[in-house]
């Protein structure tokens, strides 16, 4: 048996995707998928998605993340999940889909994809810090000069920390850039490095410089591109969230599924 991949990145933010509508990839297998994701030895992405059928919906997204587990949203793997739907033919220009965190709506604008996230109720303030939940959790902190800064030392502590250490946080560090732009660097939990884009830890940072008296949209620039992120304010909280920022495909194969048990 072989599995036939497709790979897609979103800002630098890739994936392994794979379509299981016939449900013949092995779900439990996380030795398998943390394989795949390898970037020596696999076909190496920041994680690995299965685009199911569901009965109410266009489709169900199963997000895993490059450690082999089932992880929580991913706002960047959504949209490219929406791409994939869209090139299988699942869909047309607009979805409706079911993801690790719930429904979400989504539409295909030429190159970009809109995707709507959940509202996001609160933000805790933590010192100067902050943390919310956008779909996964995510510690936001402003800093300057972020270029510079080791995101996997300083992200990696915060992770790690009493607080975090059980179930874990996604870490970004944040700078402005102008009254409506900022940059972000994020330490995903689950690939316990940095990578080129988190949509969600993007939306996150948004969010809070929302709180900190930037308008929608605020434009996001990040290591593997640029994204933008619509919403709506509603005292502490947000409403009509919406991410916003492409999703390509680069390449497919197949890898025959014994060669990577073996290995």
């Amino acid at each position: 048996m072989a599995i036939t991949f497709y790979k897609y990145q979103g800002t630098g933010n890739d994936f392994v995707m794979v379509d299981n509508r016939k449900h013949n990839f092995p779900t439990d297998d996380e030795a398998l998928v943390k394989q795949l994701c390898d970037r020596r030895t696999g076909v190496g992405a920041d994680g690995l998605i299965l685009l199911q059928d569901h009965p109410d919906y266009d489709f169900e997204m199963v997000y895993y993340n490059a450690d082999g587990r089932v992880g929580s949203m991913c706002g960047n793997g959504a949209r490219c999940a929406v791409r994939f739907a869209r090139q299988l033919g699942v869909i047309e220009d607009v979805a409706c889909f079911l993801a690790a965190d719930g429904e979400h709506q989504a539409s295909v604008e030429r190159d970009l994809i809109q995707l709507k996230m959940h509202d996001v109720k609160s933000v805790e303030q933590i010192g100067q810090d902050y943390y919310l939940n956008t779909g996964s959790p995510h510690y936001v902190r402003f800093v300057e000069n972020v270029q510079e800064l080791d995101v996997y030392k300083e992200g990696r502590a915060i992770r790690y920390n009493d607080r975090f250490a059980a179930v874990g946080t996604n870490v970004n560090f944040v700078e402005r850039i102008s009254e409506d732009e900022i940059f972000v660097r994020t330490y995903e939990r689950g690939v316990e490095d940095e990578t080129l884009s988190c949509g969600t830890g993007v939306t996150a940072a948004a969010l809070v410089a929302g709180l900190q008296g930037f308008k929608s949209p605020v434009k996001v620039k990040t290591l593997g591109g640029e994204l933008e992120v619509a919403f709506e304010q509603t005292g502490d909280g947000f409403k009509y969230i919406f991410l916003i920022g492409p999703a390509k495909q680069v390449f497919s194969g197949s890898v025959p599924l014994p060669q990577i048990q073996q290995i």
